[in-house]
């Protein structure tokens, strides 16, 4: 039975493993918090691939939209405030890439 298709390959093969409570209720949280089934959060976590929490992706996505915002202003002012917005776009950057790097 394929339940989904990741790359080329369907995931068809399943693996039954026993857990305590607590250590599924941990990982039920964990892959909740990064908006990922449980065995979509243990596949990237054993093949050494990233893992965002969702929370980190909306503030990705928020800094982005202040950014155009930021470039906005700087448009719309004629560059009257470059210092100050070349200044914020270059933090939001940095912020932007710090989230992505610890995917």
């Amino acid at each position: 039975m394929v339940f989904e298709i990741i790359g080329n390959e369907p995931l068809n093969a399943a693996l039954r493993l026993r857990l305590t409570d607590c250590e599924k209720d941990l990982l039920r949280s964990e892959a909740d918090m990064a908006g990922l089934s449980m065995s979509e959060l243990v596949r990237r976590r054993y093949f050494g691939k990233p893992i965002i929490a969702n929370a980190d992706n909306i503030m990705i996505k928020e800094l982005r939209r202040t950014g155009g915002l930021l470039k906005l202003i700087h448009n719309e002012s004629k560059g009257a405030y470059s210092n100050q917005t070349a200044e914020a776009l270059i933090a939001l950057k940095e912020y932007i890439e710090r989230l992505s790097s610890d995917r």
